[in-house]
């Protein structure tokens, strides 16, 4: 049994904060992990920044071009729930290495397109690469002790999260080193082949867990383990609002014309079907669970599932939203040029750098991981409150200030969040990435679908009310066992059934490996 020492002093901040600069043992896992979610990013977000270049080039009416960009979201949300799936069962290290060499192809395949078909089908297979942030989630939890996840999780998250940015300001510049119409396509196929080969490098630099730590699979395979009656009943809901936000997907294409009725029909058709099929696999999956088999200390509460769904749901899904309207929000309501208003609107998203990993640390050294996230809730709710008073009146240099307070709350409370995932339930902890990271893009999706229709001003308090749930549900939250422990967490009610597999045959049930201890790199174990 792990001990649980809650932290006492700030001074552990700064520790974490010095331990960065080191690139040994499990720091060295955390930077080469943040990096490949950084390049799977920088891939992800290699359209925008020539949006109107390829649009004119291909002769893409505006339509056509925003359903692009949603074609680029469309994806995301059902493969973070199968790559959790996937990463449970195969480990971060093989799955990442996937992701990264999978890049290639549909990126080169965009890079090379001249219709909008092309685009939209490589489009949709690249949205895949956005759900890579999950693969990570786990990998770093592997390696680092509870007491540390939640800085090690907000360092991996932030900059990693910063891929986004760096593809907005670098690739038009690459683009022009190139040269040429086609300097667009050189910078875009660039990325897609650092992506491949860094996946390769991956595969061979990491292993999945220490020395001597086994890796704790689900014991079922097909849909999230839940451990109660209530939980697969919980469950079986939660798969609702994953599958329903690829319906409003398709209804806002079908809305500007892009496709028929009779394509919209066949879609919601598919997205019916695939919800029937889902629903059929959380209560085939989880049979023991319906017949009362799992012993209480096995268990887990899916609730704390959920109150993180609905908390990223409100952060992640509020960033994603509001970085990509602030530009225009800027341009329209100051008068900025587009420059001027791209800049102005930038120190959102890069507070991510700093505010990401502020809210990790928090929650390690808090004293309390559910606290310190309903507070950075309230904060959010307040940062969006403000923001929906702002308009022309205000000083622009002073909207920038309100607009970054506000992004602090936003991106502290992601970190915050992931600082509880991994600690749910450690052999399911992928799929529970998966599902929260999902809503994130829920809440994007549903946010922009709300804004077509209201103002400013009530999109930012739409954005409060979902802040506000999220707040008054994170008290149902359950603080997780061994919250701030200093040994690395074990399964080892997974352990108990894990031990046949041969891959793991060298380790003993609950054994605790030395994670700043550098492992060969040879020794893959997954």
């Amino acid at each position: 049994m792990t001990t649980d020492t809650h932290p006492n002093s700030a001074s552990q901040a700064a520790s974490r904060v010095k331990g960065l600069w080191s690139f040994r043992g499990k720091y060295r896992i955390l930077h080469l992990t943040w990096f490949a979610f950084f390049l799977s990013f920088v891939v992800w977000f290699n359209f925008a920044p020539f949006a109107n270049t390829i649009a004119e080039q291909v002769g893409l009416t505006a339509d056509q071009k925003k359903t692009i960009g949603l074609c680029n979201v469309a994806l995301t949300v059902p493969a973070r729930i199968f790559i959790g799936m996937a990463l449970d069962r195969w480990g971060p290290r093989r799955v990442y290495a996937t992701i990264l060499m999978f890049a290639v192809i549909p990126n080169t395949i965009f890079a090379l397109s001249s219709s909008f078909e092309t685009l939209v089908f490589s489009r949709l297979a690249l949205s895949v690469v956005g759900a890579g942030f999950v693969v990570g989630i786990r990998m770093v939890s592997e390696w680092f002790p509870p007491s540390e996840v939640g800085t090690a999780e907000g360092v991996y998250g932030g900059w990693g999260n910063f891929g986004s940015a760096a593809a907005a300001f670098s690739l038009p510049t690459i683009a022009a080193l190139f040269g040429g119409d086609d300097g667009w396509r050189y910078a875009i196929l660039l990325t897609g082949v650092i992506a491949a080969a860094y996946g390769l490098f991956y595969l061979r630099a990491v292993t999945d867990t220490p020395d001597g730590v086994s890796y704790a699979r689900p014991r079922r395979q097909g849909a999230l383990e839940v451990t109660s009656r209530g939980g697969v009943w919980g469950l079986a809901a939660l798969t609702v609002p994953l599958n329903a936000i690829l319906a409003v997907i398709a209804w806002r294409i079908w809305r500007v014309d892009v496709i028929t009725t009779p394509v919209f029909i066949g879609v919601l058709a598919a997205v019916a079907a695939l919800l029937i099929i889902q629903e059929i696999a959380v209560f085939r999956v989880n049979k023991p669970a319906l017949a009362g088999e799992y012993r209480e200390s096995d268990q887990y509460p899916l609730r704390s599932v959920a109150v993180l769904c609905l908390a990223y749901f409100a952060t992640f899904g509020s960033e994603l939203a509001v970085v990509s309207m602030l530009p225009t929000f800027f341009e329209d309501t100051w008068g900025l040029n587009t420059t001027l208003a791209g800049i102005a609107a930038s120190g959102f998203a890069f507070m991510n750098l700093a505010s990401r990993p502020a809210g990790g640390i928090m929650s390690d050294v808090l004293g309390s991981r559910k606290r310190t996230l309903s507070a950075l809730l309230v904060g959010l709710l307040v940062g969006y409150v403000l923001l929906s008073t702002m308009g022309s009146a205000w000083p622009w240099a002073l909207a920038i200030a309100a607009s970054m307070f506000c992004s602090f709350f936003v991106q502290a409370g992601e970190g915050a969040v992931y600082a509880i995932v991994p600690l749910v339930k450690k052999r399911v902890s992928g799929q529970v990435a998966g599902m929260a990271g999902a809503y994130g893009n829920v809440g994007a999706i549903t946010f922009l679908t709300v804004g077509l229709f209201v103002s400013d001003r009530v999109f930012f308090l739409t954005i409060a009310v979902a802040a506000a749930v999220a707040f008054l549900a994170s008290h149902f939250m359950v603080e997780p066992a061994d919250s701030f422990a200093t040994e690395l967490l074990v399964d080892h009610e997974a352990d108990e059934t894990d031990l046949t597999h041969p891959e793991h045959a060298h380790a003993h049930p609950g054994s605790i490996g030395d994670a700043d201890g550098l492992a060969p790199a040879g020794a893959h174990r997954s």
